[in-house]
């Protein structure tokens, strides 16, 4: 398996953005408003992901793995979870691009605007935290593993 790489990452903001954005200049009159904290459950993942993160990172650093296929496991989630972000990332960005020019018009799209920053927020910090994630599973060198260990003698 891979890890993560930018172009990914990238592809998915585009095609959030291409979704959303038309979307919004289409159907905006139609759509119901932006929940003001619809942005927080990813903001919830990205922080189950750091403790998770973190944990893995204990216990690789003092060779107490198991089971390879617990890390397999969070290097799955980190990978779908950065491709997650990525596209609410542009999702998020998509809606701001169509609410901030109308924000001083229109007062659905500046009641709208703190929704979709809030968003944006959480979606990049998702991606954050499941890139540190799929670090943190990585097989350490020989010479990070010679720094972690205490010295001998």
């Amino acid at each position: 398996m891979q890890f993560t790489r930018a172009r990914d990452l990238l592809v998915a903001v585009v095609l959030g953005f291409g979704v959303t954005y038309p979307l919004f200049r289409f159907a905006f009159g139609s759509l119901p408003a932006l929940p003001p904290l619809a942005g927080l459950p990813l903001l919830a993942l990205a922080l189950g992901e750091t403790v998770l993160a973190l944990g893995i990172r204990s216990r690789i650093r003092q060779r107490r793995v198991e089971s390879g296929i617990g890390i397999a496991r969070a290097v799955a989630l980190a990978k779908a979870s950065s491709l997650l972000g990525a596209l609410m990332v542009g999702a998020w960005l998509g809606a701001l691009a169509y609410l901030a020019p109308r924000s001083g018009e229109i007062v659905a799209a500046s009641e709208d605007l703190p929704a979709t920053i809030v968003g944006v927020i959480s979606s990049a910090l998702l991606i954050a935290a499941a890139l540190w994630l799929e670090h943190c599973c990585r097989t350490p060198k020989d010479s990070d593993r010679d720094r972690d260990s205490p010295p001998t003698g």
